[in-house]
């Protein structure tokens, strides 16, 4: 099966070359990493067969969070961790999107105005969530952000999860209404006067189109799977996606990369083909700057909150009855590959398992 890395191997250098001066530190990092990613460059570990001598190379990982092949541990801790935050209440799933004016400005301030999007769409939240009209009470949101389209087009948006509910100032848990939230028309209101104000005290030599400030911008908000466990495989979807999996690439020939998308509109499977170039800068346009969050943790959920937290988890476990969510045993780890082959039945003989040898040291970067 083709993969990014492929892509970047046929057509990478000759990318640099001609857009290489005007490229983000981050981009030409994730073009280094997920070519080197499980390759004898950043090295390993060595495992042989205890019988027949066999031997298998397992290459560590680029880690790297725009990489195709990492993170499926992380995702594993991810939701070990989260499985002790759970409450045993329906949830909901809102959707706050920018205007597409807004765009091409976020685009050229990212570290900032990413920030700015996730704090006013989850301060939206809060603040409309605390009335009395709707939920009286302070709740929790994990928001993620996302930045394209199936197509890989520049879309920046926040996906939240938040419980049906929240506390008051009392420590009393308040349901939501069922099936309903918030209202979501005075939800955009707020979140686009957050943004502005926002973006104001940020970058307050900016001028932007007054329109934008009056138009309704896009929020989506309705209820989603209910359970724990179907709960944390919707979370452990969106957390460490990136913008295309290479289980999404069809075929590179010719100059062109061809790739399967599922449209919004009817859950149909179509198929886009792109010159490998423009594949290329639609998927570096995905890559975050360093330092910047794409999860982040807000009122109930939010680090500071634990102790409210878990004193909410156990009023709602009485009212109930739903178990109490123990603390994670997280798995043991090794280094990057080397738990990959270690104990596994030998592929050549089949009768001896693999058993650790010697560890191979990364290979030297080239000079800049």
């Amino acid at each position: 099966m083709p993969e990014i890395a492929d892509i970047f191997r046929r057509y990478g250098a000759e990318y640099l070359q001609r857009f290489g001066d005007d490229m983000l530190p981050s981009h030409r990092r994730a073009m280094e990493d997920i070519l080197n990613c499980r390759t004898p460059a950043l090295g390993g570990h060595v495992f042989a067969c205890d019988r027949c001598g066999h031997q298998e190379y397992a290459y560590h990982s680029c880690r790297n969070r725009s990489c195709p092949k990492c993170h499926a541990h992380d995702t594993e801790q991810w939701l070990a961790a989260r499985r002790k935050e759970l409450l045993p209440v329906p949830y909901f799933h809102v959707v706050f999107t920018l205007p597409e004016e807004l765009r091409p400005l976020v685009r050229s301030h990212q570290k900032a105005l990413y920030g700015l999007l996730m704090n006013s769409a989850a301060q939206a939240l809060i603040k409309l969530a605390l009335d009395p009209h709707y939920v009286g009470g302070l709740v929790g949101i994990l928001a993620v952000l996302h930045t394209c389209t199936r197509t890989l087009v520049y879309h920046p948006h926040v996906h939240c999860l938040v419980p049906g509910g929240g506390v008051d100032d009392g420590g009393i848990w308040r349901p939501a209404r069922e099936n309903y939230l918030v209202c979501v028309s005075a939800l955009s209101n707020i979140f686009r006067a957050k943004f502005r104000d926002g973006l104001a005290e940020l970058l307050p030599e900016l001028r932007v189109a007054a329109g934008v400030w009056k138009k309704d911008w896009v929020v989506y908000c309705k209820p989603t799977v209910q359970g724990a466990d179907q709960v944390l495989a919707y979370l452990g979807r969106y957390v460490h996606r990136i913008a295309i999996s290479n289980s999404r690439i069809l075929s590179i020939e010719d100059g062109n990369v061809t790739f399967r998308y599922r449209r919004v509109k009817d859950s149909t499977s179509k198929t886009m083909t792109l010159p490998a170039h423009e594949f290329i800068r639609r998927f570096l346009q995905h890559v975050l700057p360093a330092g910047v969050h794409k999860v982040r943790y807000f009122g109930l959920w939010h680090p500071a909150r634990r102790r409210l937290l878990h004193q909410v988890q156990l009023a709602l476990a009485l009212e109930t009855s739903a178990p109490v969510p123990a603390p994670a045993q997280p798995k043991p780890t090794t280094s990057s590959g080397e738990h990959s082959c270690q104990g596994r039945p030998c592929p050549c003989c089949r009768q001896g398992i693999l058993v650790w040898q010697r560890r191979l040291q990364r290979q030297p970067r080239a000079p800049p």
